[in-house]
């Protein structure tokens, strides 16, 4: 069993093969192939644990199980990441574990890649200009993403933290020499934007009916449990929503606020990904939609960049070997 810690995460997982491999993942689903997923969750002082696990069919069968502590407080009060935890790749046609890895880095590589899958099916083709609602970790790694499938050439960010916003324009600047700059409120980041990222632990809608213009394509990447929500009930209603997992969205979604006040039903959401990248249902029927991807993380995304890690790691003899734990 091969261990491997964030760095070795880091090192081995790229954004453009990730993105491919979570296309692949959903056009498996689509397809009908194994791509199975499940998810728990459990309430914590402060923050939660999630469980996720998924089996997807690649060179062979594989399945991951990952569990990630969630604590939004961890930067301010403790010095510590948000998120923590690892994840367990098993060859899934006899159970042996092949290796452990940090999830950390993985999640926010993942989360990306697959808003980069739906903005590459949702956006507008010329969609170059992007506000970021929320600037940690997720910010970073979707502006990679989304430079990989869409020309961006101008980037808005906002934070409740005035010096996150700032430290992320900056790094956007002169690592990706993207014109950027802070926003004072989410109405000046986004009215401007042809994509808005809204990746926060609020639990009170950022975006309202009316605050984004017509064809703005939103990927909501921060609700991952009942008590989060970052797009007004209203706005889910009158656009077009793509989900990751029908499901999971209905539960633990923006979609799940917007079924709880009785203003859409399962039947109003215009497609899963995966339908969507297999050519089942409609992406973007005209430049004036605004489209949503309401994102909660499936765990064949994790499958899939884990596959990725592991077989990049065997190749150049990454990582720590051990027997059993």
């Amino acid at each position: 069993m091969r261990l491997l810690n964030d760095a070795d995460v880091g090192r081995l997982l790229d954004m453009k093969s990730c993105i491919k491999a979570v296309e692949d993942a959903f056009r498996a689903r689509g397809e009908g192939k194994r791509a199975s997923s499940a998810v728990a969750g459990l309430e914590l002082y402060g923050g939660g644990l999630h469980a996720k696990l998924g089996m997807l069919d690649a060179d062979r069968p594989y399945a991951a199980a990952k569990i990630n502590a969630n604590f939004p407080q961890n930067p301010a009060r403790h010095g510590l990441p948000t998120i923590q935890g690892m994840l367990v790749l098993f060859d899934a046609s006899c159970g042996t574990p092949l290796a452990v890895m940090d999830s950390g880095v993985l999640t926010a590589l993942r989360t990306a890649a697959a808003s980069g899958v739906a903005a590459k099916y949702l956006a507008l083709r010329n969609a170059s200009a992007v506000a970021f609602l929320g600037c940690g970790k997720q910010a970073r790694a979707h502006v990679v993403a989304l430079s990989l499938v869409r020309p961006i050439d101008r980037v808005a960010a906002f934070d409740l933290d005035l010096a996150a916003a700032q430290r992320f324009a900056d790094e956007v600047r002169y690592r990706f020499d993207i014109p950027s700059e802070t926003a004072t409120t989410i109405r000046d980041a986004v009215r401007a934007s042809d994509i808005v990222i809204t990746s926060t632990p609020s639990v009170r809608p950022l975006l309202n009916d009316g605050d984004v213009r017509k064809g703005t394509f939103i990927a909501a990447v921060g609700a991952d449990n009942e008590h989060k929500q970052e797009i007004g009930v209203e706005l889910l209603s009158t656009a077009a929503v793509v989900v990751d997992d029908l499901d999971q969205c209905s539960r633990i979604g923006d979609l799940h606020h917007a079924l709880a006040a009785g203003v859409m039903q399962p039947d109003d959401v215009r497609a899963s990904l995966d339908q969507i990248v297999t050519g089942q249902r409609p992406a973007r029927l005209s430049d004036d939609e605004i489209l949503i991807f309401d994102s909660t993380g499936v765990a064949i995304e994790d499958v899939a960049a884990a596959v990725l890690v592991y077989e990049h790691a065997e190749k150049a003899g990454v990582g720590f070997i051990a027997d059993r734990l």
